[in-house]
């Protein structure tokens, strides 16, 4: 295959200086944990390629939202298309390549930080894989773009802060694309999301497993299943947080007795909406209204 010297029209690239890098980014304790190091946009980008024996010394992602290309690791070939998102491990060998005949249109990065292997084996993880198709959203554009020019503005410590905390967000919403924003319509709830919307609404019950598990059209042992493995809690235990997280509500902006309190959340018994509020907070109603958290 034929290659020459890269220069794609409209293409935008920032590379962090390196004294910024070691000064600025990885001794400064709010960017520590995760830092961009490269950034740019290659549109129509033909004959783009690399091959890194060694692999880089940071992370990558590339988003691709128009046209072709290919990733290799691992002697495993991945075809890259428009939505495509794929995430490269450090010092992982690599090539890839834009389309020869409908070469890639992508974003990218490159990142370190001491949290960046965690936050690149939590996407491989949650995709079962390097790569995930990402719905369309301009949001996560916007997003991007606005990290790329707030960069562009320089390296003042401010400028830094901004866009990398702003990286930990638009890395959120390529790991975990089904979830949506407050207010938006969630286009592709699963089974867990619809039931946590479902406990929220009914926050005045004291719902069973068995209503729980119908809400989603579930068997229950195959929903206690699904929702433990999720989330990590039981649906009982869960929804007892969301209740203690609605008293802490209660507690702090109305004038409501912990009698009350426990008749908003359901619960005819003030003495078990007691203990498990001191189970799940480590301090009862009272101390928790006093403390004024």
């Amino acid at each position: 295959m034929i290659r020459k010297k890269e220069g794609f029209q409209g293409q935008r690239m920032i590379v962090i200086p390196r004294n910024i890098l070691s000064k600025n980014c990885a001794k400064e304790p709010v960017l520590t944990p995760l830092y961009i190091t490269d950034i740019g946009y290659y549109p129509k980008a033909f004959f783009h390629h690399r091959k890194r024996a060694h692999g880089a010394d940071q992370h990558i992602l590339i988003y691709c939202i128009e046209g072709k290309g290919s990733i290799t690791i691992k002697k495993e070939t991945f075809l890259i298309q428009a939505g495509d998102c794929f995430l490269l491990p450090r010092k992982w060998a690599h090539e890839y390549s834009a389309d020869t005949e409908d070469p890639w249109t992508i974003y990218w990065a490159h990142f370190l930080g001491s949290s960046a292997a965690a936050i690149v084996d939590t996407a491989v993880k949650e995709w079962n894989g390097h790569k995930i198709f990402l719905p369309h959203s301009e949001d996560r554009l916007e997003q991007f773009e606005s990290i790329y020019q707030q960069l562009q503005r320089g390296y003042r410590q401010e400028n830094l802060v901004y866009s990398n905390m702003n990286f930990w967000s638009f890395l959120s919403s390529c790991i975990y694309p089904g979830i949506s924003k407050p207010g938006k319509a969630k286009q592709h709830h699963n089974s867990i999301d619809q039931v946590i919307d479902y406990m929220n609404n009914h926050l005045d019950k004291m719902l069973t497993l068995q209503q729980m598990a119908k809400a989603v059209n579930l068997s229950q042992s195959h929903f206690s299943f699904l929702f433990k493995s999720n989330t990590g809690f039981s649906p009982i235990e869960y929804f007892n947080h969301l209740k203690v997280q609605k008293a802490c509500q209660y507690l702090l902006f109305t004038p409501l007795r912990i009698k009350e309190v426990a008749m908003q959340l359901g619960m005819e018994d003030p003495y078990y909406f007691s203990r498990m509020f001191t189970k799940v907070m480590g301090v009862s109603p009272n101390q928790y209204r006093d403390k004024k958290v």
